[in-house]
């Protein structure tokens, strides 16, 4: 073979060696990038799947301004400081009696001779106010106190007032804990109790006040027009509005709800049993008061609620 074939042949085997070390080095980047693309979908996968978990076990964030447990105890917390609310000892009571100076306003009486307000043959005591507000919220303890000497709670259930209204401006005594009667019922044989919660306390932006919750009726609207005006009030509309009977009247707080501020239901609930603590002077203090404004409708009944030391305050209203 003369040098000229060598050559040629020396240069194809060159050739056919170069074509297949290119197409090892071909291979060989594939491989790697099948390997590194491999490991990144599976970095992804695991990612992906990690905030699927995430988001399925994290809580869903409340829709509202306020949370059950900002609103207070439920469950058995909440049957235990019902029952302490609902029952306290009528040697309580009377070892407060006016409460010491803590009770800034009493139940007023409706002047003229209006038409006694009634409901199924029973004398009415109207409560009108709204969750957000703080002086219903202070007037609530002292109510279901009064009113427990009458007759029987059910559905109670706890919130608290205001924070900030729909406008972004603060309430007086935020955070008040207190009790909402939306959904509790009350009986008894001596009167009916009827409630009315005007509005929660979740801010509505679009009004700049709170949301509504529930509607007076016309007839309840034409007495809270009639009575929470001049003389009986200084500010026309103001809650909470109380009406016995069309007898007396309570409207706005009886006592400062700053005596609530920073304290747990429970904590109040208690105090509620200890006469000389600032809350059961202000609280049921404020309670024989509306014991007595009862006691008046019902003709002094039952012997168990409107005692001698209840009456002795009927002359003070």
């Amino acid at each position: 073979m003369g040098k000229a074939s060598r050559t040629k042949v020396d240069s194809s085997r060159r050739e056919k060696i170069a074509a297949q070390r290119a197409a090892a080095r071909r291979a060989e980047q594939r491989r790697r990038i099948l390997i590194a693309g491999g490991s990144i979908l599976a970095v992804i996968i695991v990612i992906v799947a990690f905030i699927v978990i995430k988001a399925s076990s994290s809580p869903s964030k409340p829709t509202t301004t306020t949370s059950s447990s900002a609103n207070g105890p439920t469950g058995s917390a909440l049957a235990s400081v019902v029952a302490k609310v609902t029952s306290v000892p009528a040697s309580t009571l009377n070892t407060v009696g006016i409460g010491g100076g803590a009770v800034s306003a009493t139940p007023q009486t409706i002047k003229g001779s209006p038409a006694a307000l009634t409901s199924g043959g029973k004398p009415e005591m109207l409560y009108m106010g709204a969750e957000y507000c703080p002086y219903c919220a202070a007037e609530r303890w002292s109510m279901i106190v009064a009113l427990s000497r009458f007759g029987t709670f059910s559905g109670l259930a706890t919130v608290h007032s205001g924070i900030k209204d729909g406008a972004g401006d603060a309430e007086p005594d935020p955070s008040t804990p207190t009790w909402t009667f939306v959904n509790a019922k009350y009986t008894s044989k001596y009167l009916t109790f009827t409630p009315v919660e005007m509005q929660t306390n979740i801010p509505d932006a679009t009004t700049g006040s709170y949301t509504t919750l529930q509607t007076p009726t016309s007839a309840q609207n034409a007495l809270i027009t009639k009575y929470d005006a001049a003389p009986y009030t200084t500010e026309a509309g103001a809650i909470p509005f109380v009406d016995f009977g069309n007898k007396y009247l309570i409207i706005g707080a009886s006592y400062d709800p700053g005596v609530l501020a920073g304290l747990s239901w429970s904590t109040v609930a208690t105090d509620l049993h200890n006469p000389s603590s600032p809350v059961a002077q202000a609280v049921d203090g404020t309670a024989n008061y509306i014991t007595a404004a009862i006691c008046k409708m019902t003709g002094n009944q039952p012997a168990s609620a409107c005692t001698s030391a209840v009456q002795s305050l009927e002359s003070k209203i």
